[in-house]
């Protein structure tokens, strides 16, 4: 019966598999493009064109991997292609020489590699497709020539060095302008394909010789940037600029023509459909020509809006295409689901014969099932005892660490206190001169750094569990040392008339040890020690040699010693003895041994009449890693620097709480007295990146840096607190930066006139600099919920709304000038900046600081809002809605439309 109903489920199982797999219509052809970078508008159309072209081809299996500008990466890449064996591999190589010799091994492993865009030295390559660069150097010098009414003066800007198209264009540029004597290349500057690479040595050049009639940059993006530098100077109008790329996008090549910022651009063909063409040609072995160009051509005002037109219809007709794609798969798979009814019908009989022999089988299974489940719950019930067992374990663990860390504060209450109290005898004892006083600041200072050591030991608990520690042996006098330890224990050795001392044959004697480790040791020995040993008591350390090359060092009290039966327990963490009734961390003794540890050493606890610790260590530095050893040992009795050790306190305390500096808040500080100036930088620069001035130059500096935050004094040297305030408010480029005074003029008048001065704070000298702290963290707080307030809002931000006075001034001209011409696409970020009355870069800067994001990006969410509208009043297509919102086509604006909203705009159409 089992075998009989086991046949049946397979012939079912093989039924399905027969229904829902469609057999494979002969292989694919994989097809392996290895692009250089996507960070600019020409790549992403080479990948456009190239994945609609694959799209019409379903023979065909496309993959494209970004190198995002690494050369390693890339060839990593093309080895992937490589040992994925696909059949073509289309390059587009970032530089020439670094990709030879894996595109060589394509070629050796059998695979045609066709090169794009840029060529790899040597000719070993199948084919190379790409627009002749050289050509478009000679294309671009006649166009000047013929052009020419002036100097003859030419600036070329060029690609990035080892780049084969930057080579090329200079080659055939420079042959034509060296042929006529009347044109001269002034100066070249050698870019990297994007704009910012241009403008500090185009302006250092136009300062000095603004007679230049040409400037010649061997793409749009940079020859929009040197337009953009020569405005700054005046000459934008004065030189003509031509560009390469001629893209049909936003800021692209033809737009940047149309609106007259560039006197042509040469059409540079992405190629990717011709890409995939030529690439299938050579698996198919068809015959191709070695060298294949893409034709180019001179656009300028003459035929832009011509070339425009046709090339909004090609992104149309993509559009209608990728739509009847769209129709098509969903033919195929009502097909196939069609397909599939049919076959499910042929196996219906089989399926329900299937079932009928199964449920006679089931009714003969169900009683073994039950035994089964009988089983399965005891086993249940088992293994939710011990998962109770397990908790109870785990509550009680959790007890010792909350009895730990409840001990732990007991013992802070007792420095804290005394540290308490002496301060306050020092505030009421004011007129005491003499010895009285500098013992209680001793006192004060003993007892802080013995919070400090049990706050240290605490964290050193953190570490040890963690295994954080590295050890740092050096050779030290080990009688020296342990002097040096004991002399902190003298004091209460003395006032409690304990008999405490050191015994020590050979005080030359030295071992390796980490001095830092080994104090915290000694420390907690000792500790141990005083604080179990009885008055007119006895505490010992003898130090001696042993024959096995080992030094013995013990640490002997009088004390009432350990129970026999718990000394096993004595280095566990947490534990405590049941004969104790101090308050105590129980870390102590653990934390000891894992320091020996460390050392390759042993400890070991004999409790017979007091308690021993014996600590046994190798002589030498043979047992220890080269890393585990410093020349010089650290300095235990180093003269203390209260300031300083203040100062690193809060380091010590958080040592796993690092902040990078990407993450932190920019601070100026504007203040003329350097130790004023030095203990704001050493208290804040663990929070902030901190900046200083004395002054002179607070202006020039706030608008270079651009800071979150101002900390200013009112004494300065040539202007005051107040001048320099109320400059950087009225400023549009700093009036969003908070700023907090600070003086020593406390009066209700200078406080107005601070206040006036448009500060955010007004603080008085002495202040506390727990206070500075959550002042500067309260504005930047309050920063941050003006931005978000601005960021949900910033659609919405009315005159008659009282949240903001300049920003929010600033945010509703701005939006009033945005919708004004949302409808207008040739609309464009200078024409905002120049009906605002700032730069392009103030105006980014700005928009940037106070709502988070860049200024196109929120021209364009201006748009898509009104797209929404216009969507909702189904007045307009989409298409309609596209091109009269500015849009540089229908897709164009689907794809950004969805990455708002989340949805198409199909579907947000039809859903209103």
């Amino acid at each position: 019966m089992h075998n009989s109903v086991k046949y049946i489920l397979l012939l079912f199982l093989a039924s399905l598999s027969l229904v829902s797999c469609k057999q494979k219509q002969g292989n694919k052809i994989k097809v392996g493009f290895s692009q250089a970078m996507t960070t600019d508008d020409w790549r992403k159309q080479m990948n456009s064109s190239i994945k609609i072209e694959a799209s019409l081809r379903p023979e065909v299996e496309l993959k494209i991997s970004d190198a995002n500008n690494n050369i390693a990466k890339q060839i990593e890449d093309i080895e992937t292609f490589i040992s994925n064996k696909v059949d073509v591999i289309i390059v587009s190589p970032i530089q020439s020489k670094p990709l030879t010799a894996v595109v060589e091994k394509s070629i050796k492993a059998g695979i045609p590699v066709l090169v794009v865009d840029r060529k790899i030295e040597g000719e070993n390559y199948t084919a190379y497709l790409g627009a002749d660069n050289i050509e478009i150097g000679r294309i671009t010098a006649r166009y000047i020539i013929s052009n020419s009414k002036g100097s003859g003066k030419i600036i070329e800007i060029t690609g990035a060095n080892g780049s084969s198209p930057a080579y090329e264009r200079s080659l055939g540029f420079d042959q034509i302008i060296n042929e006529n004597k009347h044109f001269k290349v002034e100066n070249t500057i050698h870019g990297d394909w994007e704009g910012e690479s241009v403008k500090v040595p185009l302006k250092a050049i136009l300062s000095k010789n603004s007679d230049i009639e040409y400037i010649f940059a061997h793409n749009d993006r940079m020859a929009l940037s040197a337009w953009e530098t020569a405005k700054t100077l005046g000459l934008e109008k004065k030189i003509k600029f031509i560009g390469v790329d001629g893209l049909n996008t936003v800021n692209g090549g033809i737009e940047l023509v149309k609106s007259g910022i560039l006197d042509g651009t040469i059409l540079y063909p992405t190629g990717g459909n011709e890409a995939l063409k030529l690439a299938l040609k050579m698996y198919n072995k068809e015959p191709i020509s070695k060298n294949n160009i893409l034709n180019t051509i001179v656009i300028d005002q003459n035929n832009a809006e011509i070339i425009e037109n046709q090339m909004d219809k090609v992104d149309q007709q993509q559009v209608v295409i990728e739509s009847q794609q769209g129709a098509i798969k969903v033919q195929e798979r009502e097909y196939a689901s069609q397909n599939n009814l049919v076959r499910l019908l042929s196996f219906f009989l089989v399926i329900i014969l299937s079932l009928t022999i199964y449920s006679i089988y089931s009714t003969i299974s169900i009683s073994r099932k039950k035994k089964q489940l009988e089983r399965i719950n005891q086993t249940v019930i088992d293994q939710n005892n011990e998962i109770q067992e397990m908790a109870q374990i785990a509550q009680r663990s959790n007890e010792a660490k909350l009895n730990f860390f409840t001990g732990l504060s007991h013992e802070f209450k007792t420095p804290i206190t005394l540290i308490m109290s002496y301060v306050e005898s020092l505030i009421e004892n004011e007129k005491i001169k003499g010895t009285t006083l500098i013992d209680e600041v001793k006192l004060i200072h003993k007892n802080s750094n013995r919070l400090l050591r049990l706050i240290n030991q605490l964290l050193d608990f953190r570490k040890i569990e963690e295994q954080k520690f590295t050890l740092r042996a050096s050779n030290t006098k080990i009688y020296d040392f342990t002097n040096e330890v004991m002399t902190n224990f003298k004091g209460e050795a003395a006032r409690r008339n304990i008999d405490f001392q050191l015994i020590c044959k050979n005080k030359n004697l030295e071992l390796f040890i980490d001095r830092g480790l080994m104090d915290k040791v000694y420390f907690n020995l000792l500790s141990n020690a005083f604080k179990f040993t009885p008055d007119n008591g006895k505490i010992s350390i003898l130090i001696s040699e042993n024959q096995d090359n080992t030094v013995r060092i013990s640490f002997k009290d009088s004390g009432i010693g350990i129970p026999e039966n718990e000394l096993s327990n004595v280095f566990n963490p947490f534990f405590k003895a049941s004969n104790n009734n101090k308050n105590s961390s129980g870390i102590g003794l653990h934390l000891s041994k894992e320091f020996v540890l460390l050392h390759q050493g042993t400890i070991e606890l004999k409790s017979k009449q007091g308690t021993e610790f014996i600590i046994t260590v190798l002589k030498g530095n043979i047992h220890l890693q080269p890393s585990e050893i410093v020349n010089k040992a650290e300095n235990l009795n180093r003269t203390p620097n209260l300031i300083l050790d203040n100062l690193d306190i809060g380091t010590d305390l958080n040592p796993d709480i690092v902040i990078s500096e990407s993450e932190k808040h920019t601070l100026l500080v504007i203040e003329d007295n350097i130790d004023l100036v030095t203990f704001l930088r050493a208290k804040l620069s663990s929070e902030y990146v901190v900046y200083t001035s004395d002054g002179s130059d607070a202006i020039e500096k706030t608008m270079e840096i651009i800071p979150d935050i101002i900390i200013c004094d009112i004494n300065l040297v040539d202007k005051d607190g107040y001048e320099i305030s109320k400059e950087l408010k009225k400023d549009l480029r700093s009036s969003h930066i908070p700023i907090i005074i600070l003086t020593a003029q406390s009066d209700k008048e200078s406080t107005l006139k601070g206040l006036q001065s448009g500060v955010d704070q007004y603080l008085t000298k002495p202040f506390s600099l727990s206070i500075l702290k959550q002042s500067i963290s309260s504005l930047l707080f309050n920063r941050e919920k003006l931005r978000y307030y601005y960021t949900n809002n910033i659609y919405r931000v009315e005159p008659e709304s009282k949240f903001g006075n300049q920003e929010q001034s600033f945010i509703t001209k701005m939006n009033d000038i945005i919708n004004r011409n949302v409808e207008n696409p040739k609309f464009s970020v200078e024409d905002l900046a120049d009906k605002l009355g700032v730069s392009r870069v103030q105006l980014y800067r700005k928009v940037k600081a106070i709502i988070g994001i860049n200024i196109s990006d929120h021209i364009n969410n201006v748009k898509l809002e009104k797209a929404a509208e216009l969507l909702k009043s189904n007045n307009m297509n989409i298409s309609e809605i596209a091109y009269s919102l500015g849009f540089s086509s229908p897709n164009y604006f689907s794809t950004a439309f969805k990455n708002k909203f989340g949805i198409s705009p199909k579907e947000y159409k039809s859903s209103t």
